[in-house]
């Protein structure tokens, strides 16, 4: 019977800017026209939002974030390495990268070879990072890993899905991206934020997250006033449950040591239109963390 490591982590795009322009999601939402002045207003905010913007529009506050999530992402790396598996199997988000309007799977398997990720020069919209803007690390467009895949374990997990009907699709190479989409390639980059490499297998599992606006909206921003032809649903939350449970009851007849790693970023204030997207629905966030 394998083994198997649950982890999770955030691959929240801004952190792979500089401190300087890790705000500027919402230096974007204060120009949206369709927010009015009074809420677009600092002083109307709530408190511990007026403290991290401060007077720098939240520079310092940035450099104090990301300090707080990079000791965490270590703390994941380290029980990752400590496990060792045999390969690492993913579950993020694509937001219109990988899959658009030919196709948008509900769940797909990437059962992929191995692949040259280049987060510098693959990089598309939704992962701010396209356009050659300045990263983090202070990376060239060359900076790249090898990550290698395992098609095997991967025709073995959606062959187990199927079996136990759920109609996942699967891919053996990527469609309308050149590797890895940013939920996954962000992982990477955030679990290896010291730059001591990436060695795991890993096996891809997107799911359609963004729903209702994944092509209408083009998996990113919009304004509050933008008119959109909304898409068909994501899959329910409690199919998402139940797809994850089957995935560990497959995973757990096998042979092999596997880390499941959720890739997400939690609490979106920018997608939240309750608070104008100013700041997250933190009443909310706390619910569902509880559930």
């Amino acid at each position: 019977m394998a083994e198997i490591l649950g982890l999770g982590l955030s691959h929240y795009p801004p952190l792979s800017t500089p401190d300087a322009q890790m705000a500027n999601i919402l230096r974007r939402t204060l120009r949206d026209p369709g927010i009015d002045a009074e809420r677009k207003d600092p002083r109307n905010w709530p408190e511990s939002m007026q403290a991290e913007w401060g007077d720098d529009e939240g520079v310092l506050s940035a450099a104090g974030h990301r300090a707080a999530l990079v000791a965490q992402f270590r703390r994941v790396r380290e029980t990752l390495d400590r496990f060792q598996p045999e390969v690492v199997l993913m579950w993020g988000d694509d937001q219109y990268e990988n899959f658009r309007e030919d196709v948008i799977p509900a769940f797909t398997v990437c059962a992929y070879d191995d692949m040259d990720l280049y987060p510098w020069r693959h990089a598309q919209g939704s992962s701010m990072m396209d356009g050659g803007k300045p990263n983090a690390w202070g990376e060239s467009a060359d900076k790249h890993y090898r990550v290698r895949g395992r098609r095997d374990i991967g025709k073995f997990l959606a062959s187990g899905l199927l079996e136990a009907d759920f109609d996942v699709a699967y891919a053996y190479r990527p469609l309308h991206h050149e590797s890895l989409s940013h939920a996954f390639g962000n992982a990477i980059l955030y679990l290896d934020y010291d730059r001591r490499g990436w060695d795991y297998p890993t096996i891809a599992f997107p799911i359609n997250c963004y729903g209702r606006k994944v092509i209408s909206a083009r998996g990113f921003i919009t304004n509050v006033n933008d008119k959109l032809d909304f898409d068909p649903p994501s899959p329910s939350p409690a199919r998402c449950m139940a797809v994850g449970a089957a995935t560990a009851r497959i995973l757990r007849e096998s042979p092999w040591r596997v880390a499941i790693i959720a890739s997400s970023s939690w609490s979106h204030a920018f997608l939240c239109d309750r608070t104008s997207r100013l700041h997250p629905d933190t009443a909310s966030d706390r619910a569902l963390y509880r559930a």
